[in-house]
């Protein structure tokens, strides 16, 4: 890829005091001007592949001045130049979220960490238990305000009892308040007696429309576990208890998190206008560390208003559509059966739409008529061609828009759809981070030892000689850069299996994919994605370099600093080396551990009706397509947020 030129970056980016100082060749255009900082002493990786590797990187006014040899952009030292020593980690440019809900990573960020290992300390019910009880005692403040004790990220298939907790078990964590734990996956949870109480689910309770609140044996009780709308019904009944300062501190925490795993530029890929207020708040006070382009629902925002601009750190990049669910939950939508039907399916299941093709349609054709940039949820093969129609139709229809339509997931791309996204110019950013977490479900139950080879297929991508980005997806994961990384690169599952060898790529490449292509995918890369002249000095340093590490130890990287526009907005404290990973899902040293910011959620007041039982599914216009990573949960949480809102609004 042909690198932007200094003079174009220059009559784009800079302010026009400096501009004539880009036009020249780097080496002659800033020789007189003076550096704030120079990094130096360690391995830094450009990504820019006319120059790959540089031994020193100067920065002014937040962008980048020199790239070179260390002698030469040290003659950029001036009285006032902060010289920083990199003591042999690895600078490199800051990570560009191809695919996240940063919104919803707040939520993530502000529970307790109840993961299964790697990622979290949770391998049994009594595990369970002492992680939300010692969260709980940790953040009095936190849990007086929202009026729950609430954990995120079990996984029963992980767990040594293998099953889901029940009421019985989270009443041991407390009978005066509501207690819930969400599944990984966002689509089921658990909850304890008091949440039950709360929300009026009894005996007498039938199960809604798609969802199952299961019961005792021998008995209609229930148990504490419940399904799908059932579960999301119980969270809107806790989340309606939220106000702004709640909502706003998703916002913050968020974001936060994502900077703690070297992510400089953040995206919220799905977005309601709950949301969207929320995030317009927190970036008008000037809380936004990093970037954060948005993606409003295309079926749920009436007045999308995308913009290439940042204003305090955010912008509209387009607009969301979502056409099927999750493979791992199989509610993804296929053109071949599941491997292994789920309960009450016939064997030939294969899936289904969330939306009618009409919808699909009209909502693609949409974008283009607008020229929005379109991100589609498309994870099963079936739900991908019919997102390549609708691009067809539309592109016909109103030829010239360039929007860089983005496929999110893209799980079971067949061969020869790749060459169809790679005719329409669509942009596949994909999930080979599945191939850790699910690759051993996908193999044995979901697609079968011969579909799964083929999840997320980087390499007949790469093949054709396409960009693509990889995504985390939190919060159905960690936002996890370096977990990313390492997927991408050795495929390997949990239990050591490596899914479809021939879609390995090269740790270089899955950089690229991870920052150079990912700005690409957002209409940046004039201004991010690798370490060139006049582009924003938005970098993260790395323990070690990921480039000659052994890789199967590329999960072992930590970010130790994230710097966006040369400003530091996270930095590991080796003094939190003892932090307890039980309350918090942040990396070590995060500030995360502190709890929610002073002064934005502690002392606000809480919302009323707090003991007001769940009525009709008012929530369920919310998030019911389904984004079939969390949304449905995402959904639940937000209607309770704007029911919130609205009447602290009313009040006011």
């Amino acid at each position: 890829m042909t690198a932007t030129s200094p003079a174009v970056i220059g009559r784009r980016l800079l302010p026009a005091i400096t501009i004539l100082s880009f036009l020249a060749l780097p080496a002659l255009a800033t020789t007189a001007l003076t550096a704030d900082t120079i990094y130096h002493g360690g391995s830094i990786i450009t990504i820019d592949e006319s120059r790959p590797a540089v031994e020193a990187v100067a920065v002014r006014g937040g962008r980048i001045l020199a790239v070179g040899a260390r002698d030469d952009v040290l003659e950029h030292r001036g009285d006032g130049t902060t010289v920083v020593d990199l003591a042999g980690q690895t600078l490199l440019p800051g990570f560009v979220s191809s695919h996240g809900h940063a919104y919803m990573c707040g939520l993530q960020a502000l529970s307790a960490n109840v993961l299964p290992p790697p990622d979290g300390p949770v391998s049994d019910i009594d595990d369970l238990v002492e992680t939300l009880s010692a969260w709980a005692a940790a953040y009095p403040e936190r849990v007086e305000k929202v009026g729950w004790i609430v954990g995120f990220g079990y996984d029963d298939a992980q767990l040594a009892e293998q099953r889901h907790p029940t009421r019985e078990d989270l009443d041991r964590v407390s009978s005066d308040l509501p207690v819930i734990v969400i599944h990984q996956s966002g689509h089921l949870g658990a909850a304890n007696s008091k949440a039950l109480e709360l929300a009026g689910i009894t005996a007498e309770t039938e199960d809604p429309e798609g969802g199952v609140f299961r019961r005792q044996d021998g008995s209609r009780e229930p148990d504490g576990v419940a399904e799908e709308y059932a579960f999301f019904a119980l969270l809107y009944a806790t989340a309606r208890n939220f106000d702004d300062t709640v909502n706003d501190a998703f916002v913050r925490e968020g974001t936060a998190l994502l900077a703690s795993f070297g992510y400089t530029t953040a995206q919220e890929g799905r977005a309601t206008m709950a949301g969207i207020r929320a995030m317009e708040r927190v970036a008008r006070e000037g809380d936004l560390d990093i970037d954060l382009v948005v993606y409003p629902d295309i079926l749920e925002v009436d007045d999308i208003r995308p913009s290439r601009e940042y204003r305090d750190r955010l912008r509209i990049g387009g607009a969301k559509l979502t056409i099927d669910g999750s493979p791992q939950g199989k509610t993804a939508w296929l053109t071949r059966p599941y491997f292994v039907a789920p309960p009450g399916r016939p064997a030939g299941y294969t899936g289904y739409s969330a939306i009618s093709p009409r919808t699909a349609y009209d909502a693609t054709v949409k974008a283009w008529e607008n020229g929005w940039q379109l991100l589609c949820h498309a994870n099963g093969d079936a739900a991908i061609d019919l997102f390549v129609a609708a691009v067809d139709e539309a592109a016909r229809a109103h030829p010239g828009v360039d929007n860089r339509p983005v496929l999110i997931h893209g799980q079971t791309l067949r061969h020869d759809q790749v060459a169809q996204l790679d005719r329409l110019d669509i942009f596949p950013s994909l999930f080979p981070m599945h191939t850790f977490y699910w690759g051993d479900w996908h193999r044995e139950s979901v697609l079968g030892p011969e579909r799964a080879e083929n999840i997320s297929p980087t390499g007949w991508v790469l093949a054709r000689g396409m960009r693509f980005g990889t995504h985390h997806d939190a919060p159905v994961a960690l936002p996890s850069s370096v977990r990313v990384l390492s997927a991408t690169v050795t495929r390997r599952s949990r239990s050591g299996d490596i899914l479809g060898p021939e879609h390995r790529v090269p740790v270089a490449t899955a950089l690229r994919a991870m920052t150079l292509w990912a700005a690409w995918q957002h209409f940046e890369e004039d201004t991010k994605g690798s370490l060139e002249v006049g582009k924003l000095a938005d970098m993260v340093v790395l323990s070690d370099n990921p480039l000659t590490v052994p890789e199967d130890q590329l999960d072992d990287l930590v970010v130790v600093r994230t710097i966006k526009e040369d400003r530091v907005v996270y930095e590991r404290r080796e003094d939190r080396a003892a932090l307890d990973p039980r309350l918090s899902p942040a990396p070590l040293g995060s500030g995360l551990a502190r709890g929610i910011h002073p002064g934005h959620l502690d002392h606000a007041s809480a919302a009323d009706d707090h003991d007001h039982p769940v009525e009709a599914p008012v929530w369920a216009g919310y998030g019911c397509s389904g984004d079939g990573c969390f949304s449905h949960a995402v959904g639940a949480v937000m209607a309770g947020l704007a029911e919130a809102s609205g009447r602290a609004g009313a009040r006011r």
